[in-house]
Formats: C-alpha cells, sequence, structure tokens
C-alpha cells in the first residue's frame, strides 16, 4: 500500500467470469438471489459475469453496475501474508509468474518497489489479495484454496512460458460452512485485517493464482475538485459454476450475474448502469462468448503485461468522450494533479471528430446510457479490442478475436 500517493487511492478490482453449466440450485433461489435471465440462456455465451450496484449513499458511482473490488488495504500488504503463503515464498511471484513488460513502461501501481515502502509482499500479490477480499466483503464468494490443496496449485515460472492451450477452470471449495464464512465475512467487513486471521483459522489461501492480469483504469480527472480518484489494477478470474451470493446490503445492494452481451443490452434498455471502464472490458469480453476460449486467451496474455489508462475527458457540441492512450488526440503529457489538461473542449461535431483523427481510441457518447468505444489501433500488449458502437448488442454476427 503506497501511503506516499498524492492523488491516487490504490484498488483492486476482479472481472468474475462463471460458467452455467451448473447454475444456481431452486433452493439457493428462494433466499431471494437474482434469477438468471432467459435471455441470458437463449445468448450465445455460455458464461455469466458478475456486477454488483453499489448503493445510492456511496460516495463514488453510487447506483452503478460494477465489478467487485475496492480500496487496498494496509493488510493486504502485512509481512503476516509470508506465513500463509510459505510454500510459495520462493516462487517468481508467489507462483503467479514474473510479467514480460520492460520495467520502464509497467504502471505505477505494479512496477512499484514495495520493499522500500516497508512491505516484503510484492505488489503483483498484494493487490490480487486485495481482489479477493474485497470480492469476499462485497458479494460473500471467496476465492480461496485449502491449504491441503496446495500441492496442486499450478506454479508459473521463466522456465515455463505456458504455453498450455488449456488452462483449468477454477472450482471454488465447498469445505466452509456457509455460517463459518457469514461470521468471518462480517468481520473481515469491520476490519480488513482478520483476512489474514480468517486465512490461518480456515487453513486457506486466497487464490491469487486464479486472478489474470487484466489492465490498470486510473479516474479521470474531473469538473468536481473534490472527486475521488483511483489507481485501479484489473483482473479476471474464471469460475467453472457461478457460485452462491449475497449483497453486503450496505456499499451493495443487488447484484446481477448475466452475460457480457445481456449486461450490454441492460444497459441500453436503461435498466443499468454501468460506468465506461465496464462498458470497455465488457466490449472486450463480448469478442468471446465461449469461457474456455476467453480463459485460455487471459491465461496466455497475462504476463505479457498492461497500459496505465488515464482517460481524458472530452466536450464537445453535441457529444462528449473520455480519450484514451494511442487516440490522435491523446496529450503528449498528462498532468495527474488534475491542475491542468483535465478536461478539452472542442467546436467540432462528433462527426467531424470521428472524420478528423486517423487513430480512433475513446469512449464516446450523447448521453449516460448511450457511450460506445471507438477505436481502430492495435491494443498493446496481445490484448483484446473490445467490439466497438453497437456490436456489443448483437456479438454473434461478429468473429471471434481469439
Amino acid at each position: 500500500m503506497n501511503t506516499a500517493l498524492k492523488y491516487w487511492r490504490e484498488a483492486a478490482t476482479v472481472i468474475l467470469a462463471a460458467g452455467l453449466r451448473h447454475t444456481q440450485s431452486a433452493d439457493s433461489l428462494k433466499t431471494g438471489l437474482e434469477k438468471v435471465s432467459d435471455i441470458a440462456h437463449r445468448s450465445a455465451f455460455d458464461y455469466q459475469v458478475l456486477l454488483l450496484k453499489r448503493s445510492s449513499s456511496s460516495g463514488f458511482m453510487p447506483n452503478a453496475y460494477v465489478f467487485p473490488g475496492g480500496l487496498a488495504d494496509a493488510s493486504d500488504f502485512s509481512s503476516e501474508w509470508q506465513e500463509v503463503f510459505q510454500s510459495f515464498t520462493k516462487a517468481p511471484n508467489y507462483g503467479i509468474g514474473v510479467v514480460r513488460q520492460p520495467p520502464e513502461t509497467r504502471p505505477p501501481i505494479f512496477a512499484t518497489d514495495r520493499a522500500q515502502l516497508g512491505s516484503p509482499i510484492p505488489g503483483d500479490v498484494a493487490f490480487r489479495i486485495c481482489a479477493v477480499r474485497e470480492t469476499f466483503e462485497e458479494s460473500g464468494v471467496l476465492l480461496a484454496v485449502p491449504k491441503h490443496e496446495e500441492s496442486g496449485i499450478r506454479v508459473r515460472t521463466d522456465d515455463a512460458r505456458d504455453s498450455d492451450p488449456q488452462p483449468t477452470l477454477t472450482t471454488l471449495s465447498g469445505l466452509w460452512d456457509r455460517d463459518v464464512l457469514s461470521k468471518w465475512r462480517s468481520l473481515v467487513i469491520g476490519d480488513s485485517a482478520n483476512f489474514i486471521k480468517m486465512c490461518k483459522e480456515l487453513q486457506c489461501l486466497p487464490n491469487i493464482w486464479a486472478l489474470h492480469e487484466w489492465g490498470n483504469w486510473l479516474t479521470p480527472i474531473g469538473t468536481h475538485a473534490k472527486q475521488r480518484r483511483y489507481d485501479t489494477a484489473f483482473y479476471i478470474c474464471f469460475l467453472r459454476d457461478a457460485p452462491h451470493t449475497l449483497q453486503d446490503e450496505k456499499e451493495i445492494v443487488h447484484f446481477k450475474w448475466s452475460s457480457p452481451a445481456e449486461v450490454m443490452h441492460s444497459y441500453r434498455s436503461k435498466e443499468i448502469w454501468i460506468a465506461p471502464p465496464q462498458v470497455y472490458e465488457l466490449g472486450r469480453m463480448c469478442q468471446c462468448p465461449a469461457l474456455r476460449d476467453l480463459h485460455r486467451f487471459a491465461w496466455q496474455r497475462s504476463l505479457e503485461g498492461c497500459e496505465q489508462w488515464l482517460p481524458i475527458h472530452l466536450v464537445a457540441p453535441d457529444c462528449f468522450a473520455s480519450i484514451l492512450p494511442g487516440d490522435a488526440l491523446y496529450p503528449e503529457k498528462v498532468d495527474p494533479s488534475g491542475k491542468s489538461g483535465g478536461v478539452m473542449k472542442t467546436e467540432k461535431s462528433l462527426e467531424e471528430l470521428q472524420q478528423d483523427s486517423a487513430n480512433l481510441h475513446r469512449i464516446i457518447g450523447q448521453d449516460p446510457y448511450s457511450i460506445t468505444v471507438q477505436m481502430n489501433i492495435t491494443p498493446k500488449y496481445n490484448h483484446l479490442p473490445p467490439l466497438c458502437g453497437t456490436d456489443v448488442d448483437n456479438p454473434t454476427k461478429n468473429h471471434s478475436k481469439l
């Protein structure tokens, strides 16, 4: 945890994708959990994504549907985790592998030497711990491996370039009683440090190996001086089945398991609101309706690295946009303090903006429910481009990029 950060608060989030083969039982649906829509079952997708609705009283993106995640805590970097991960401390990054991206281009959230900040836990590990903890707090889904199964964990090394064509989907352990998990969940929500105590008492490890690096988004510099801003590590995780899920009724008031196409349909229909990063990442997932294909891609790509993205606001007479790195309008230098350059203005129309720019990488819209991605550049680090425009509503018309 970097307490020296002046403008940003570090955070982690995880995109949970779960297979449709074994959906929740009728018994669990009786508890008030949301039923999977018939539309999702009829879609081309064989998986669903978890979205959580933030409370209307939330200080950041109230009422928005978001991926599970939250702020990093000092406990995520605690030296006590060395005891929990004792069998893996000598492996590169505790067995999650070392990203091949050059250090000088690595986003600061990942490149920062945490040892110089007083933590022996690598940032690549700590932010995965944070993502697992926050997912447990917000949804009750515990991404953990029982201690007695740790010998079966697949460790990634520099010698093995992970060319396996098909990694195994993650199966959640049913080892712990729901009442036990509920008790610990309340304790962890009350104090993040209790997550370490829980893992020790339940003899389990946060499943950091199931999380694959996906991206890094920074909250745009807004028009409000007191706007909260976050530097967020994005991960993606693939589950065999959709697990038992519960909102916490505090920060999170509702949850939704739906296919990426169904989420986008609900968004266009103004049934739910999702923020631009969610629109972008779901657009990426719409390139691949098959869970096994997307999992294989994420597994093989995860050691390539990623870009740090700080969107720049552009206000035009008939639209607004978030300009992303690589776009012809993206500034050569960006002031992260927010004192200058956070918002650009133009008198050009949407049509003129599209015609005048050779390189497009932007999220653009005319109201909060109409934003789409415009992109004609090649993503860095072998990543997926999102489906652009209205194609996300009908991904079956497109050929997968995988």
